[in-house]
């Protein structure tokens, strides 16, 4: 982009306090291969996203419908989580190895973990490493067939 680092901080910063955009810190208990100090960037709402990005195309059209579902499905959760009063712990997981978890809520010292597929066909699970450091959590895939219960 040819902005220094501090004033993408800035910005993003500014557009928290209207906001335009929240962030998910990287869950990460020190396991070795855990991204530690790393933030994912959603916006409140896909329409001004895709404004910013200057694509209004259908999603037929589309190579970003997947994080299209996932922005979408984190930003509802985190609106449902606020108006119904879950005061849940937001995270996203990522290793050095690329392997991801979209959203973990931890509540109760409990990990319920979460990925957004847009197609319902698409095969997923729990990251081995996650599934092994943290036994007792939960995964859930959430595709358009199934996103309602989620947003319950």
């Amino acid at each position: 982009l040819g902005v220094d680092r501090g004033t993408v901080e800035t910005y993003i910063n500014l557009l928290e306090k209207c906001f335009v955009v929240f962030r998910l810190d990287s869950f990460s208990r020190n396991l070795r291969n855990e991204i530690k100090k790393g933030k994912k960037v959603y916006f409140y709402d896909n329409g001004v996203r895709n404004a910013v990005l200057s694509n209004f195309a259908p999603l037929e059209l589309r190579n970003d419908v997947g994080a299209l579902w996932e922005n979408l499905m984190v930003s509802e959760r985190v609106k449902r989580n606020a108006y119904s009063g879950n005061y849940a712990q937001l995270f996203f997981w990522r290793t050095h190895e690329q392997q991801e978890i979209d959203l973990i809520e931890e509540q109760d010292g409990m990990l319920h973990t979460f990925e957004f597929k847009w197609n319902g066909k698409a095969r997923s699970s729990q990251p081995k490493v996650f599934a092994s450091s943290y036994p007792s959590s939960t995964y859930e895939v959430i595709t358009p067939e199934n996103y309602w219960a989620f947003l319950k």
